[in-house]
């Protein structure tokens, strides 16, 4: 296995990866929390955060948000799915993967949005 850091992206604070491929080339992107020292902090701004740095973690693994196979989002309040929603086709464009949105109380730093994702590498 192969333990991705993407070049730009500050590494993982805690004992993990921001992401890990498999010789089978499935890539398996930690929780990616919006940056913490955004300028404009509502929810659109965090989930625009959420989905750059998952494209970069992404790309340092050799596939991009097109080749995404299953996403697990998690929203610090269910008032913001609609939003949530938005973003999310904003992000993937016509491409489908399987998802899950679970509404939580709280995330870590008073984020809005966490996003988790499995992707295939092309050639994998």
């Amino acid at each position: 296995m192969e333990f991705v850091q993407a070049p730009g992206l500050p590494p993982p604070a805690g004992h993990y990866s921001q992401a890990v491929v498999t010789r089978g080339g499935l890539v398996y992107v930690s929780g990616v929390l919006p940056a913490r020292d955004l300028p404009d902090s509502s929810f659109e701004a965090q989930c625009a955060s959420v989905f750059d740095q998952c494209a970069q973690i992404l790309r340092a693994a050799g596939c991009g948000l097109h080749d995404v196979v299953q996403c697990t989002a998690y929203l610090a309040c269910v008032e913001h799915w609609p939003a949530f929603n938005a973003a999310y086709a904003a992000a993937f464009g016509e491409h489908r993967p399987a998802r899950a949105v679970v509404p939580v109380p709280a995330l870590h730093y008073g984020c809005l949005v966490e996003v988790q994702l499995v992707a295939e590498q092309p050639n994998g």
